[in-house]
């Protein structure tokens, strides 16, 4: 049973978007999945996405998605809302992985724009809705123009929204003016993509995060949004401010890579990395050390 939710929050208000973690040999760990999901929930998380880009989802196979899945909904499925990344830039393959994820026990979907394709505003439409007529299952759009090649327009939002399973968008836009007018027309719930503008997006009516810094700072990002929501706006930018250094250092290079990086060194489940992702160079490395610890994160 997966915890309570409201409409304003469908999916909690701080999620992880979780690495996988690999064997020494590059395989699927389901134990190091399974121990890396209950350490999130422990420091705070009440989601966690699965299979998403931090997941390196384009290089795990259907079966591994749906095993992860079955894997991360049995360690922590009772206490934290675990959604699943379903969506590629073949409709057909989004369904069939969509249903895969609602038969592993998933509590929600996360649906990325299609990418490479760059559909019209119209086939967005129709995958999205087709995605979400495949299950029971509520679904978080997720808007990554930087990746994706295509954004989301907010009229585009508006049409979503009007399906009684589309619940929710991830923002990884970068445009808060255009954010700003999809949450007032849509009554989507709006959820930051973007580390750097969780505070900002906060302010204009998001209601929680989708984060790949919670791997190391999630005590930090609960802080942050409680302050927020309590009314201390200074509380919320002092915390924004003294994690500034951590959302640069994850970022300097691909998400995944600094964050295996990052928990190897933490004694936490990670793995090495499928091509074409590779590892932090010595320097990278150090460069993410000093980084973190600015942050107050000492690897």
């Amino acid at each position: 049973m997966a915890p309570t939710s409201t409409p304003q929050t469908p999916f909690g208000r701080v999620l992880t978007a979780m690495v996988t973690p690999f064997t020494a040999d590059g395989a699927l760990d389901l134990d190091g999945a399974q121990q890396l999901a209950a350490h999130l929930v422990d420091a705070g998380n009440d989601g966690l996405v699965v299979n998403g880009t931090t997941g390196e989802s384009p290089t795990t196979t259907d079966a591994e998605k749906a095993q992860l899945v079955k894997a991360v909904v049995e360690a922590v499925g009772d206490r934290a809302h675990v959604v699943a990344g379903a969506g590629t830039n073949d409709t057909a393959h989004s369904l069939e992985l969509a249903r895969a994820a609602e038969k592993a026990g998933a509590h929600g979907l996360l649906a990325v724009t299609p990418y490479y394709s760059k559909p019209p505003q119209e086939g967005l439409y129709q995958h999205f809705t087709a995605i979400a007529d495949a299950t029971d299952l509520p679904v978080m759009l997720y808007d990554i123009p930087g990746r994706s090649g295509v954004p989301i327009n907010t009229e585009t939002f508006v049409r979503l929204a009007e399906h009684p399973r589309i619940v929710a968008n991830k923002d990884a836009k970068g445009d808060l003016g255009r954010a700003s007018w999809a949450v007032a027309t849509s009554g989507l719930a709006w959820y930051s993509g973007d580390d750097m503008l969780n505070l900002p997006l906060l302010s204009v009516g998001a209601v929680g995060f989708v984060s790949v810094v919670g791997h190391v700072v999630t005590p930090e990002l609960r802080a942050l949004l409680e302050a927020h929501l309590s009314g201390d706006v200074a509380k919320a930018t002092e915390i924004h401010q003294k994690l500034l250094p951590v959302f640069t250092g994850m970022f300097r290079t691909q998400g995944v890579i600094t964050t295996k990086a990052a928990l190897a060194r933490l004694g936490l489940p990670s793995g090495p990395l499928r091509l074409p992702l590779v590892e932090l160079s010595p320097e990278e490395l150090e460069q993410l050390k000093h980084d973190l610890a600015h942050g107050g994160v000492h690897l």
